[in-house]
């Protein structure tokens, strides 16, 4: 790939009188250029003009793909009147959440402080230097659905702005506050995150868990693909029937569920019901990493039962749908696409009964085809959702004989030809970092198991455009890009993910530059990002644009938290070369956040299975030759094992392992002396088994190390 010069995006212009989002790069923000409300961009320029103007600001933040957003912006942001109070009482600022994360979770804590539940479109109110001091999510153009009309609440927080100084003032010291202290430990005591807590968490997890649909609690429901690979890896270790259950359930009722795409692939963001039907209908990249690589990890442990093919059908056809509709030209991935088209949700996906039988009567089903394929997918007269039907599978799971099979996948293949006529939702094409990261590991690692190096060459050429395209200065990363505008400096999540991303190509190719990438990135957040007071890492670098917090957590949100996966990669670089250090600042990193963990495990998936992963490693250490059979089948073998804390060395038979390995000076072995073969050493602990001559061989000690 040749170099792509990144240009950063210049300094926000700032005209207070007009709207200046036809200067920005995100289709988010662009899609706002020609609303009558004054939006400006956020940025030192633009503070600066409304401290100048002793304005209050009105900042709302969005997303391309979020639907309320979209109601808000025709109810009230292209409503002339709407917009001219806005423009005549506050500086009125948009900022995509995607790209600027940094001053979106800001803000929301400030809201989550105030009380109140969070969401997009985010609407805060700040003081003329960025101090938030109210705000709320989605606003009605009048009174409704209990919530106060938006003129009304503008008139409101602008009087009050104006007339109570004490009680606004009082609103921002408490809000900064807490935000600043946010950053520091909220619960000092570190505590030892050892096999004893990590079984604790699984049983308090699996009670959670809702035993008909899946899914953690009731509606509306998210993926939460951390927390079923917890629950998953404590299965492994204890053989509990209960969490197996939990776990393919929620799997397979979302694989068949209406979240589910059944006609071109790929995962909704989450479903507005409590089993999985009808979803907000916005496709988000991480959401489809993340199930891809759970997916493939269960399927990994199934050997051949029921649920398998299930999970491997839509593994393949996600797959696709990322290389169909969501692979760019710079061969990364984009963002996101929309929930709406034609200014309606869902109308790009769903369907009236009638509709359904003309396409396929047109392409020449039986009437028996047709009502089989009804049947099937939940198609019924007046529809499973507003009057209209999300094609589902989850009331008819069980796969029928081949014959079946292959006339419902012709029949999805007219239906979509049909589909494909419609007008398309739009799509977010901005490129993430962050979420590159997570798609690339995933790739990386299902295509050893699968054994598809078409997508290994996916996961590789995206690598390659983010550190050529969105890095600067060497080893300096930037967040988002598109149409060759940067956002710069990058946020802890793209290095976490993209040195995990590094790690995944590493062990999938052999190839050292993609360890000392990310070595690199680590010490690149040493440098810029490294809390030394409390431990851990910031979110935004040292000499990124000074925002009125800057934050440091470990809890997941859409991405997993970095500080969370820094606990994996860390122990993983531990694993892999051997240095002591990297033991050390895995083990200072679990102590920086466990206290928290202690305290509310929920939003800490990434944490705990990153401490997990330090305490249960399973190394694989193979001695052979990459590109050799005997060596490429052992490297299948081991890929193809359900083990989610697997660590895969394959070193030629003249280097040696580093000699902290366990497996350290351990040697090939053959049927003849002179006919050294590939060998594999499984190691736990400080322990190795016998070594193993053979894929077969392999494949039964790697079993060994499970319950089950």
């Amino acid at each position: 790939m040749s170099e792509i010069a990144p240009d950063p995006l210049p300094d926000p212009r700032t005209d207070l009188d007009r709207n200046m989002l036809e200067h920005a790069a995100s289709p988010y923000l662009l899609q706002h250029k020609d609303n009558p409300v004054h939006w400006q961009l956020w940025g030192p320029a633009t503070l600066a003009a409304a401290q100048a103007a002793n304005k209050p600001i009105l900042l709302s933040v969005g997303y391309a793909a979020c639907h309320w957003c979209h109601v808000m912006a025709h109810e009230s942001f292209e409503n002339p009147a709407i917009a001219a109070l806005m423009n005549r009482l506050f500086v009125n600022i948009k900022v995509d959440r995607e790209e600027r994360p940094d001053i979106d979770a800001i803000y929301m804590n400030a809201l989550h402080l105030l009380g109140e539940q969070g969401g997009w479109p985010l609407t805060m109110f700040l003081t003329p230097d960025g101090a938030p001091f109210w705000g709320g999510t989605y606003f009605p153009p009048e009174s409704r659905y209990g919530r106060p009309g938006f003129p009304d609440v503008l008139q409101k927080v602008f009087e009050a702005w104006r007339d109570k100084p004490e009680a606004v003032n009082k609103n921002k010291t408490m809000l900064l506050r807490a935000l600043r202290e946010s950053a520091r430990p909220q619960n000092a005591e570190s505590i030892v995150i050892d096999a004893g807590i990590l079984d604790q968490v699984a049983e308090q997890l699996h009670g959670h868990v809702d035993p008909e649909h899946g899914g953690i609690g009731g509606a509306p429901k998210f993926p939460q693909s951390g927390l079923f690979d917890l629950l998953w890896a404590a299965y492994l270790r204890s053989g509990n029937a209960g969490y197996r259950h939990a776990v393919l359930n929620t799997a397979a009722q979302m694989a068949q569920g209406g979240i589910y795409d059944h006609l071109a692939g790929g995962f909704a963001r989450y479903s507005t019901d409590a089993e999985w039907l009808a979803p907000h209908f916005e496709k988000m990249l991480y959401d489809n990493a993340q199930l891809l690589e759970h997916f493939a990890l269960l399927d990994a442990g199934l050997d051949g039962e029921a649920e398998s093919p299930l999970l491997r059908q839509r593994i393949y056809e996600t797959v696709n749908w990322l290389r169909a509709e969501m692979l760019q030209p710079s061969q990364a991935f984009a963002a996101a696409l929309d929930a709406d088209s034609e200014g309606e949700e869902g109308k790009f996906y769903v369907w009236q009964a009638a509709e359904i039988e003309a396409v396929l009567h047109k392409a020449g089903f039986k009437a028996t085809e047709i009502a089989a394929f009804r049947a099937a997918y939940d198609v019924t007269d007046h529809g499973n959702w507003e009057e209209k039907t999300i094609l589902r599978r989850s009331l008819a799971p069980q796969f029928g004989d081949a014959a079946q099979e292959a006339m419902l996948a012709r029949a999805r293949a007219a239906l979509k030809a049909m589909r494909d006529t419609r007008i398309r939702p739009g799509l977010d094409d901005k490129i993430l970092t962050d979420w590159n990261g997570l798609i690339i590991a995933a790739l990386a690692k299902l295509a050893r198991q699968y054994k598809q190096p078409d997508w290994l060459a996916l996961a590789e050429h995206a690598y390659g455009f983010i550190v050529t395209a969105m890095a600067r200065e060497g080893d300096r990363l930037g967040h988002s890009w598109r149409d060759g505008k940067l956002v710069f400096p990058g946020l802890l999540e793209d290095y976490a993910n993209m040195a995990r991303a590094a790690l995944a190509l590493h062990e999938a190719t052999g190839k050292a530059a993609y360890l000392d990438n990310a070595i690199d990135w680590v010490k690149r957040l040493d440098a810029d990002y490294a809390d030394r007071v409390h431990g851990g890492y910031f979110q935004t670098a040292r000499d990124a644009e000074t925002l009125v917090a800057r934050l440091r957590n470990c809890t997941d949100n859409a991405v997993p938290a970095g500080n969370g996966t820094l606990v994996g990669i860390f122990a993983r670089l531990w694993y892999l070369t051997g240095d002591a250090d990297w033991r050390d600042r895995t083990e200072s990193q679990i102590a920086a956040f466990s206290g928290e963990a202690a305290r509310n495990f929920f939003p800490m998936a990434a944490f705990l299975n990153g401490c997990d992963f330090y305490a249960h490693a399973v190394q694989v250490a193979i001695i052979g030759q990459r590109g050799q059979p005997d060596t490429e089948a052992m490297i299948d073998a081991a890929y193809a094992m359900s083990l989610p804390h697997r660590v895969l060395q394959v070193v030629p038979p003249d280097a040696a392992l580093p000699p902290s390995h366990p497996a350290h000076g351990k040697t090939q072995l053959g049927k003849m002396q002179q006919n050294n073969s590939a060998t594999a050493y499984v190691c736990v602990g400080m322990s190795c088994g016998l070594p193993a001559s053979d894929a077969a061989g392999l494949t039964a000690q790697l079993r060994a190390t499970r319950r089950v």
